[in-house]
């Protein structure tokens, strides 16, 4: 299995399982609902803002390596949108399953000659830092909406 290979299904284990830390999206948002991802607790951020913050990363990257245009900015990574009933909440997660899945399938069929390029500029290090930093991300995320799901169900 080639680094590309490697790369995306650490992506797609991310989101649906099959990983070492033995979490993913898929098992972490299964029976949240709408209410539950919307509660605030403390001063932490909600369960719909990490979800739409995870995505907004990885939303970016699919969209910059599809366009050569990175633009994604830190200020609006927890912009997320009212999600006022059950349909704008499965909205977020399919978007979020959805980028990751696309995301996955073009990583899978990079040429690994370019996993030492630089991401778009080389202030962001290379592709493959990009990537692997995208996924740790992913899980340092995944922490927090296990912790927040215990307290609000």
């Amino acid at each position: 299995m080639n680094l590309s290979q490697q790369l995306a299904n650490h992506i797609r284990s991310a989101h649906t399982g099959g990983n070492y830390t033995g979490v993913n999206m898929q098992s972490l948002l299964s029976g949240i609902t709408q209410l539950q991802a919307t509660t605030k607790v403390h001063n932490f951020n909600t369960i719909a803002a990490l979800v739409f913050h995870i995505n907004y990363y990885a939303h970016a990257v699919l969209h910059a390596l599809q366009t050569g245009v990175l633009d994604a900015h830190d200020s609006k990574s927890y912009d997320c949108p009212a999600i006022n009933n059950e349909e704008a909440w499965q909205q977020l997660i399919n978007q979020l399953f959805a980028d990751a899945e696309a995301l996955a399938s073009l990583i899978e069929q990079w040429p690994e000659s370019k996993w030492n390029e630089y991401f778009i500029d080389g202030k962001y290090g290379t592709l493959c830092r990009n990537i692997a930093g995208l996924i740790e991300h992913t899980h340092y995320h995944m922490g927090q909406i296990a912790l927040i799901k215990k307290l609000v169900q």
